[in-house]
């Protein structure tokens, strides 16, 4: 038994101020690590105010018993959303334990790998998407989904690029041996004009970086289209309507998962494949999307689904009806790192989503160790548990808002 002694969490609001991250501390010395992202002191305070009523004096590897728990309490208030990432955060940290214990990378305690590397996309976000403005120090935006900072032309603004130089990116990423990319060329006519309806002229300004790729690189590029859920059902078919001639890789959220029936009507009307959905909240609701066949891929993030447990059970339930799954990840480092173990040790996973601005730009300032990725794959962590370390300096007294819950 090991026996957790405390708790800490603390906001990087210097680097990434929606990020909220996690440490679990044991009396043997292993030092957890988890995060995860959005409403960070609304997380901050179920972990302290609430879960570590739970967790602290308790054995840190019964994961499995942990999870079922604090997931059967958080259910009484209703449809777990910030309860989710904060059991989510704790997961990561618990796994995190458990690689230590057992002087083993995560993946080898989920069943081993199924591969040497696994295949990745970059996502078209720059360094200040989701994280503060370099040249000024404050965020752009406080953050909504999908109103990230679109930056301004330069070295890895892949966000910028996608709008205004999406032949150059594409090629670019070619380059490195990136053969998918993702990008939200729509969202800009939902913020001006709201999703009911979209405009044929807004339809073809979004499409022109697209056939750009199309007229630089050929098919030699897949392209994934992010929708942010902006859209509702014409104006979701208008888009699909216009996307054909580009043959996406899929629609992400192009329509909000708010009724599935409606995103199966969608998915068979468009004649698309769609993924769905990073928004989706365990089992039972990846379950009805996948019975009513409402997608061709399986988005899922393990810092709000769930954690590593949970995220494993729902690959391994899409895997049953044939749907491959995808792990999402626009957020922090042990999001992507818990990604890649899932990915390591599951035949059902098809992308690891990246997002190269981040890796390159701030993800050092957070952790000890970065992913290592060359010609479109990221290789296996190595090491123990996660692979990678929040870095100290982020959790002191008097920063971050940093707290901590301790045992007696």
């Amino acid at each position: 038994m090991s026996r957790i002694t405390a708790i800490e969490t603390a906001i990087p609001s210097g680097i990434m101020p929606n990020l909220l991250l996690v440490r679990i501390h044991t009396e043997d010395g292993f030092v957890g690590c988890g995060e995860t992202y959005y409403t960070p002191h609304a997380i901050a305070s179920l972990i302290h105010d609430w879960m570590a009523e739970r967790l602290l004096g308790a054995d840190a590897l019964a994961i499995e018993s942990h999870w079922r728990f604090l997931y059967e309490r958080c259910t009484p208030f209703g449809h777990p959303g910030a309860e989710m990432r904060a059991l989510s955060a704790l997961d990561l940290a618990l796994w995190d334990i458990l690689g230590q214990a057992c002087k083993q990378p995560v993946y080898r305690l989920l069943g081993g790998p199924v591969r040497e590397a696994i295949p990745v996309y970059n996502t078209s976000g720059g360094p200040s998407y989701g994280a503060l403005n370099g040249a000024t120090g404050t965020p752009r935006h406080p953050g909504w989904p999908g109103y990230g900072d679109i930056g301004q032309k330069g070295p890895l603004q892949d966000n910028w690029s996608s709008h205004f130089a999406a032949g150059d990116l594409a090629e670019e990423l070619l380059a490195e041996g990136i053969t998918a990319m993702k990008l939200w060329p729509f969202d800009c006519a939902a913020h001006r004009n709201g999703g009911l309806h979209i405009s044929w002229a807004d339809v073809e300004e979004a499409m022109k970086p697209l056939r750009e790729i199309r007229d630089r690189v050929g098919m030699k590029m897949d392209i994934a289209i992010e929708g942010h859920a902006f859209f509702h059902l014409p104006a979701a078919e208008r888009i699909a309507d216009a996307l054909r001639e580009i043959k996406p890789l899929w629609l992400e959220d192009v329509l909000r998962v708010d009724h599935i029936g409606t995103l199966a009507d969608f998915r068979r009307r468009s004649g698309l494949p769609i993924a769905a959905s990073e928004m989706l909240l365990g089992r039972k609701e990846y379950l009805a999307v996948l019975q009513a066949q409402a997608c061709d891929y399986c988005m899922v993030d393990p810092t709000w689904n769930g954690g590593i447990s949970e995220t494993r059970r729902v690959i391994d339930m899409a895997q049953t009806f044939n749907i491959p799954s995808t792990i999402h990840d626009c957020t922090g480092p042990l999001t992507l790192f818990s990604g890649l173990h899932l990915a390591a040790s599951s035949a059902n996973v098809v992308f690891q989503e990246t997002v190269r601005a981040h890796i390159r730009s701030f993800y050092e300032k957070l952790v000890d160790t970065l992913p290592v990725i060359t010609q479109g794959k990221a290789q296996l962590p190595t090491g123990v548990g996660l692979g990678t370390r929040l870095k100290d300096e982020l959790f002191r007294e008097g920063v971050n808002g940093w707290r901590i819950s301790r045992a007696g």
